[in-house]
């Protein structure tokens, strides 16, 4: 809805470029740098204390976000016009009109920054009572929000639904912004009952002598260097791609969305639910338990996200007709999602490549990894955008290149300090097989003469169904892990 509202415009390139700092704080301080870091240390002191020791410290490490986000807000609303137009900063090749939206909506989406800071911390809190529904729930309550601003806020004309005239507030662009605060406020309100079930009591307290919290501090340290690497290769992304033609910085979200969702059902799901376990087998020192879990963990990634990924690519271009871009932008977007996917499985590796180390609290391996990663990106993406003149798509494979490369060195360190745990067994050959004759199947069904998106849910249909029978032992792994 938003691209047939929107198309490959300034607008829509200036909103996906506003979202960038606000992402950064919230990935930086909770979305990702201390969720990750937090969740063994509240499952360590659950194992010890009970939930009266976790909620104390999760109370002191939230009152310390809390005000660390607020004070990074202020700052960068403040500084806002110089990191947009800033050489390196976020879009120093959009015109000067286009750099002034970018620093409008920016500001605004502090707001929803500072309510997902404290959202990631109660999701980190809930998954540490091994609680995933509400956590799981709470992306679709922000979905809510934003399919407001799209439908309601946003529109200049109101959409027709039978007989009923939906309102329109004329807001343009800045609606998406006010959808996604509302969306920050559902994704923070639903997961309230989650506190009451497990008794959370607040104390407004922070101590940074206390143990626990020194605990959190030390390993949030690295993992928050990890971070600060992991969102510069999505500032270096937005600040290549606004020096390319019109579109290019909302083809490469579009591109990323369509590798992310295979991606985050299958990689994000497994990896979320893994940490707790694994820190768990770890601190208990079960390492033939720890070994086995990442072991068949790593070959149900390699079962999911190979076929997924030769399916998506192949049936891309129907599903993105969908958008209704020109040829042009729709060419853009294909070839875009279909560079990112090369890397689907190197990202899946990742996310469980990564908790695996800081399940055993090491946070330096993954940052150092990590660096070397950004590194490469930004060679990479300048050399095969600009050099090679391959524009979003040379972007995007960049991407993929650089995180399928820290993921391989991670496994590699992982297996030689738990031997045995890289040991695909038959999976690659047969994932393989499976794989090649998914893709035959599909690009011989889409030559029947079918509308676009029946014909791509087809194609998907039978080669998933087709490659199943390859990858029915990892299935069971799946299902027994």
């Amino acid at each position: 809805m938003i691209a047939r509202q929107f198309g490959l415009s300034t607008e829509l390139d200036a909103f996906n470029a506003a979202n960038n700092i606000p992402d950064f704080i919230f990935a930086l301080i909770s979305g990702g740098a201390l969720a990750v870091a937090f969740i063994p240390v509240l499952s360590e002191q659950l194992s010890k204390g009970g939930r009266p020791a976790l909620w104390d410290i999760f109370s002191r490490i939230a009152n310390l976000v809390f005000l660390v986000t607020a004070a990074l807000s202020i700052v960068v609303a403040l500084l806002a016009d110089r990191l947009v137009g800033w050489r390196l900063g976020i879009a120093p090749g959009f015109n000067a009109e286009q750099q002034i939206l970018v620093v409008e909506l920016m500001r605004l989406n502090l707001i929803a920054t500072l309510l997902f800071s404290l959202s990631g911390l109660i999701i980190a809190g809930l998954q540490a009572n091994k609680h995933f529904f509400l956590p799981a729930l709470a992306p679709s309550m922000y979905d809510i929000g934003a399919l407001f601003g799209v439908v309601i806020l946003a529109p200049q004309n109101g959409y027709q639904i039978g007989p009923l005239q939906l309102p329109a507030f004329g807001m343009g662009v800045y609606g998406l912004v006010y959808g996604t605060i509302l969306g920050a406020a559902l994704f923070f309100a639903v997961q309230i009952p989650g506190l009451v079930r497990y008794q959370f009591r607040w104390a407004p307290k922070i101590n940074l002598k206390n143990p626990g919290v020194r605990q959190v501090l030390t390993l949030m340290g690295p993992r928050m260097l990890t971070m600060i690497f992991i969102q510069l290769i999505f500032l270096a992304q937005d600040n290549i791609a606004s020096s390319l033609a019109t579109g290019s910085v909302t083809a490469l979200v579009y591109g990323w969305l369509f590798m992310q969702v295979p991606e985050t059902l299958i990689g994000t799901a497994i990896a979320t639910v893994l940490l707790p376990m694994i820190s768990e087998q770890f601190a208990q020192k079960q390492e033939d338990a720890f070994r086995a879990t990442l072991n068949h963990t790593i070959r149900v990634l390699l079962a999911l996200t190979i076929p997924s990924a030769v399916l998506l690519g192949t049936v891309i271009r129907p599903l993105v007709g969908i958008l209704d871009f020109d040829n042009a932008g729709t060419d853009m977007v294909v070839w875009a999602t279909r560079m990112f996917l090369i890397g689907m499985a190197g990202h899946a590796l990742l996310e469980t490549a990564s908790r695996s180390f800081y399940a055993q609290q090491d946070a330096r391996t993954p940052l150092i990894t990590a660096g070397m990663n950004t590194v490469l990106f930004v060679v990479l993406a300048n050399l095969l955008a600009l050099g090679l003149n391959l524009g979003a798509p040379g972007i995007a494979l960049a991407n993929s290149l650089a995180y399928t490369a820290q993921a391989v060195v991670l496994l590699i360190l992982l297996n030689r300090k738990h031997p045995g745990t890289l040991n695909p067994g038959g999976t690659l050959w047969r994932v393989g097989t499976g794989s090649l004759a998914s893709f035959l199947l599909c690009n011989a069904l889409l030559w029947l003469p079918l509308p676009a998106p029946p014909l791509a849910a087809l194609a998907l249909g039978a080669g998933g169904l087709l490659v199943l029978p390859f990858i029915l032992p990892e299935i069971r792994l799946l299902i027994n892990l």
